[in-house]
């Protein structure tokens, strides 16, 4: 199975396929795809799009678009195929086959961005697990070596194993491994949280679509230096920082976190649960949304679909509509500060300029005061349970002595 070229290599031609099949929000100009494609290190030299009732259950878009691509790659000298939507192993392998080159799927692609950018230890296990899962369903001979082995002593006893068998359990065994592997290091993450929790510290976690801002923003906030970049996924490992409130006169635990996209692949939620985690963990979420994206309302979609499938749909949100200098004149909001309904609540939101500062000041603001609140309520029943245990100390009647 051919992967993307990494970046440090030349760019390769790509044809970026995308199948209409009535959903919505369908990317008829491959733009997110053709994004994801030049992070992997390609060049998207076509994008050919179509429109089908349902999936061509071999080549997914149907015999005669199959030959329309095949003529677009002599034409361009493409050396691979991209589809926007994920391929079964059958439609995969039908299509190198009748192609004559690689054909990859927005899954895998993810995949090796992924690969690309992970640097803790933690990200690299995330990143292996799921390539295993992913290519644990791809055993469906694609080489050419997965004939029936002879098997036995002297080469009698009848038939071996397949290959593909031997493959399958190698990838199995991968898998457990890596898993145990993985749980080591968040029992890890879990002592950690614990440690917060005992020195009562309040976690924020950004979250938001990729590249919505949430480094720059991270890094305006805490003065770090986490990497930033105007491409998709340029973030993958948490990094945590101490933000201190003056208002508040206390300090917070500040977390970014990976991206979100659509069609995430279900593998890579499973696979960096121990990230997400951090957002499960966040006594407070801000959501980044990229204001200048006429599709912010599906990313946004998007994010709160993934905080659902991680159990953090109930977290307080702020959203912060970030890119304020990125939106005309015209556009511009009145003020920037106010509410935006989000599945029938009202949250409050900041439109902002990571890049700039502008609207930072009201950031700040809206953080002190929430957690001031959130400190304040968490304070009043201890407070009132010293009171109470006083008041009944009070009320007690004295013990006598008891004589012998």
């Amino acid at each position: 199975m051919s992967l993307p070229a990494a970046s440090s290599k030349p760019a390769v031609p790509t044809i970026l396929v995308g199948v209409d099949l009535g959903l919505p929000h369908f990317d008829s100009e491959l733009q997110e795809l053709g994004l994801l494609a030049q992070t992997a290190g390609m060049d998207p030299v076509l994008r050919i799009s179509c429109k089908r009732k349902a999936p061509d259950a071999a080549l997914f878009v149907g015999s005669g678009k199959a030959d329309e691509i095949k003529a677009a790659v002599q034409l361009y000298g493409a050396q691979e195929v991209l589809f926007d939507q994920a391929l079964s192993p059958a439609q995969q392998r039908n299509l190198e086959r009748h192609l004559e080159l690689p054909v990859n799927d927005r899954t895998l692609l993810i995949l090796q961005i992924f690969a690309q950018r992970a640097r803790s230890h933690e990200g690299k296990l995330q990143v292996e697990l799921a390539r295993l899962q992913y290519l644990s369903t791809r055993l469906v001979r694609r080489w050419s070596h997965l004939e029936r082995q002879s098997g036995g002593i002297g080469l009698r006893g009848g038939p071996g194993e397949r290959q593909i068998e031997l493959d399958r359990r190698m990838i199995t065994d991968s898998i457990k491994r890596t898993r145990v592997r993985l749980e080591k290091v968040k029992r890890q993450r879990q002592t950690q949280r614990r440690q917060r929790v005992r020195r009562d510290a309040f976690n924020i976690s950004l979250v938001g679509y990729t590249n919505a801002g949430k480094s720059t923003l991270f890094n305006m906030l805490v003065k770090a230096r986490a990497y930033t970049a105007d491409q998709l996924f340029a973030t993958l490992d948490t990094t945590t920082r101490q933000l201190y409130l003056n208002e508040a006169a206390r300090s917070v635990s500040l977390s970014d976190t990976v991206g979100f996209i659509r069609d995430l692949p279900h593998g890579l939620v499973d696979a960096f649960a121990a990230t997400l985690q951090e957002a499960v963990d966040a006594d407070l979420l801000l959501h980044v949304v990229d204001a200048s994206s006429q599709d912010f309302p599906e990313q946004m979609e998007q994010v709160q679909r993934v905080l659902a499938e991680i159990g953090a749909q109930d977290i307080p949100q702020i959203l912060v509509f970030n890119k304020l200098d990125a939106i005309e004149i015209g556009r511009r909001p009145l003020q920037l500060s106010d509410s935006f309904e989000v599945h029938g609540a009202l949250l409050p939101r900041v439109f902002l300029s990571a890049q700039t500062g502008e609207g930072l000041t009201a950031l700040r603001d809206l953080l002190e005061q929430k957690v001031g609140q959130v400190v304040m309520s968490a304070v009043a029943p201890a407070a009132q349970s010293q009171l109470d245990e006083q008041e009944a100390l009070t009320q007690r009647p004295e013990l006598g002595t008891i004589g012998l």
